[in-house]
């Protein structure tokens, strides 16, 4: 008799992957709003370490926000994607059941 289903580390490995599929795809769009203020105060932080730099090397200063755009025009697109994390949780998910469906079509029957 083979031993339960839950005894399989890879069953374990297919469960959680997909529940962080599933979990992935329920935070969407908080994710997208979040993402966005975090890569545009990374961007903010950015531009202003390029102006300390200006500064230093002695050159003449540039208002900050003389420069600034509106949160609408800047990149649409996101630098970090949550498609790859998705992609990674898909990945996981499918290599762990076709792990857990190979071990137990091959385990031994032990008498």
């Amino acid at each position: 008799m083979k031993p339960p289903i839950t005894d399989s580390g890879w069953f374990w490995a297919a469960l959680f992957s997909g529940m962080a599929l599933v979990a992935t795809g329920l935070i969407a769009g908080k994710f997208e709003i979040r993402q966005r203020q975090v890569e545009g105060r990374f961007l903010g932080r950015q531009r202003a370490h390029a102006e300390r730099e200006r500064r230093s090397a002695g050159l003449n200063p540039i208002d900050l926000a003389d420069s600034a755009r509106p949160p609408d025009e800047v990149a649409s697109r996101p630098i970090v994607p949550l498609w790859t994390l998705a992609a990674a949780s898909a990945a996981a998910a499918a290599v762990s059941a076709a792990m857990l469906a190979r071990e137990r079509r091959w385990l031994p029957v032990s008498r």
